[in-house]
Order: structure tokens, then sequence, then C-alpha cells
């Protein structure tokens, strides 16, 4: 027996909770109301029937709560003293992240949400790992409503590569060619390669003189060490002189000693690096492009693999390692790569340059 599903509507917005009652609603059924203030929508409320209804962290007057509580509606309260929003129906931006940096990094959002988790991996508390878990699915909820009418591609890369040398460059043309030929850049969010490429889709509608001004600028401030907020803040100018869609960006506070990059314009934190991972690989429909790095690097290209490697056609992407030298001989992973496709028919390619890699998912 099959049962019938309920069309669902999320309502992220006070607006959006007047609109449908100016559509002339009865019935909450379906609705899921994140985060918002409904102090004085009490008598919209209990006008409307609420079974089937979830608010979750919504402020709610006592008589709008008992109502939907009683009339089969399910009522999930804020969670107090959090410097975050466990329900929050949106993605992050930087200006959101990185709200008082002028009175330096500690005082961001950012930063006080990473030594929130510090504290909760020190205690164990069971109602800090659920305010930690239904955060991280708020994110991969509001994740799924960006648009998909362009193919994502990963670019993956070190977080040390550093501003103003050629690898950091490369990332960035790698960005704005893969932007211009009308593909989603989406990284792991943080410095290095993957910021690289979040600005290079920013400028892609700027001129190579554009390009040479923004690496000037940024490469005054090489590096998040000794100081995020400087990194942050010499970002923060480039990104103003030089507005621009910087694709998707998916970081976690489990690298809390790597801050979040400027450039993207959304911007998905999660607190699980395991979830973070497989979502960030996961939505990379289009392709992904390895740059030089390190452990974390590694570990994207083989968790890539593995579907790859048990997938078929339909469900296989292309994976492009860029830097022969690197990967034959530094780190060694195409000839492993190699091995496990003698028998499988996967889609993996060894490049030297970004315009070959951008080639291939382009």
């Amino acid at each position: 027996m099959t049962l019938p599903s309920i069309p669902h509507v999320d309502i992220e917005s006070l607006e959006h909770f007047d609109r449908l009652l100016a559509a002339g609603a009865t019935a909450m059924t379906g609705w899921r109301v994140q985060s918002v203030d409904l102090t004085r929508r009490t008598a919209e409320i209990t006008g409307l029937k609420p079974m089937g209804s979830v608010f979750l962290g919504c402020v709610l007057e006592e008589k709008a709560d008992a109502w939907v509580r009683d009339g089969g509606g399910l009522v999930f309260p804020a969670i107090p003293a959090l410097p975050f929003d466990a329900y929050r129906g949106r993605l992050y931006d930087a200006d959101e992240l990185y709200a008082g940096l002028e009175q330096g990094y500690d005082a961001t959002p950012d930063a006080r949400i990473y030594a929130w988790s510090r504290q909760q991996d020190e205690k164990g508390d069971t109602s800090r790992t659920l305010a930690a878990a239904l955060h991280d699915h708020a994110i991969a909820d509001a994740l799924t409503e960006l648009p998909d009418d362009k193919p994502w591609v990963g670019v993956m890369g070190g977080h040390g590569v550093l501003r103003g040398t050629a690898d950091y460059r490369s990332a960035v043309l790698l960005g704005r060619a893969l932007s211009r030929a009308g593909r989603m850049v989406v990284t792991g969010g943080g410095p290095g390669a993957m910021e690289a490429a979040n600005l290079g889709a920013s400028l892609a509608s700027y001129d190579d003189a554009a390009v040479d001004a923004a690496l000037a600028e940024l490469a005054a401030v090489p590096s998040f060490r000794p100081s995020i907020g400087a990194w942050a803040t010499a970002g923060m100018n480039v990104r103003s002189r030089f507005p621009g869609d910087g694709g998707v960006s998916i970081p976690t506070w489990f690298y809390g000693h790597e801050p979040p990059n400027v450039f993207a314009s959304a911007i998905a934190k999660y607190f699980s690096n395991a979830q973070r991972e497989d979502v960030l690989l996961g939505r990379a429909h289009g392709g992904i492009v390895y740059l030089t790095g390190a452990a974390g690097t590694v570990q994207e290209i083989f968790q890539a693999v593995t579907p790859n490697y048990y997938g078929d056609a339909a469900t296989q992407i292309p994976l492009i390692l860029v830097g022969t030298d690197y990967w034959t001989t530094e780190l060694p992973v195409w000839p492993l790569l190699q091995a496990l496709a003698a028998d499988h028919a996967m889609p993996i390619h060894l490049v030297e340059t970004i315009d070959e890699a951008a080639g291939l998912v382009s």
C-alpha cells in the first residue's frame, strides 16, 4: 500500500507567511515554517487548521503554540544559548560570517561558532550534538534550493596555496574559465586554491586588467596566517571593487583553522566534515578538477573515485588531476588510479594545464 504524499511548503520569512494568508489559505497542512517571528500573527494562526504543520525554531505566542500542538501540528522550539540558528532557512554569505570583523576575527560569528564547536567536541554534550545535526540538516535543505540550471563543477586543492603565486593565479583563471563556460563553480570554501577558484568565478565578467588588479591587491596579504582578520579584510575590499557571482562553497567548522573565503556567493558551512564532503562531491555532477593539494585533496580524490569505480556511465563524472609531475611523483595518486581503472571504465584524466582541465568539463 502506497501512502499519498502531502506536498509541503517551506516558509522562511514573515512575508512568505503573509502571502499565503493573502492567497486565501485555510489550513497549514504541509507547511514547514523555519525561524520566523510570528508573535504578531496569533489571530491568523488560530484561524487556520494546524494539522500536518511543522514549526521549527519559530517565535510563537502561547495561544498560537497551544493551537498548533493541540491541532496536530509539531512545534520544535528554538534552542537557547547558541551562537547560530539551528533551524536557519538559508545559506550563509561572507557578510554574515564575518560580521564585526572590524573588531577582530574573534568577534565574528564564524569564530564564535567555531569556538562553540570545539567546546562541543570536548564535552560530548548530547544537546550540543543535536543542535549541530539540526543545523547541518537545515544547511543541506537550503542547499537543495539553489538553482540547478547549469552544471556544477568542483574545484579542489590545497589551502596552503598563497596569494601572489603562479598556482594561485592558475586557480583564478580556472574558476573564471569555468564560469564563462556556463558552469557553477563549487569549492571546499577555504583559502588557497579554493579561494582562488571562487574569486575567478566572481571575475568572469571582467577583463584581464581587472584580474591583474585584484591579484595584485590580494598579494599584499598572501595568507590567512598570521592574521585571519587582515586576510579576510583584503578579500572583502577586492570583492567590493569587483563584485560578481563567485559560485558556491561548502566549508566546515571541523577545519576551523581554515577560515571561509569571502568570494563564494553562497556558503553552505557544516559542522560535520563527513557530511560536508559527501555533499560537496555529490553536487559536482559536471565533474571535479583537482589542483595540487595534500591529505584533504587526496581524500577527496578517492572519495569521488569510489562511486565512479562502482557506478555506470550514467552516474560517473569526469575527474581531472592537474599537474603531471605532482600527481605521478610527489604524491603518486595517478598510478593507483590507473590501476583501478584497468578493468573499470572510469572517466579519469591527468593534464598539465588549467586550459586542458577546463576543456574537459566545459
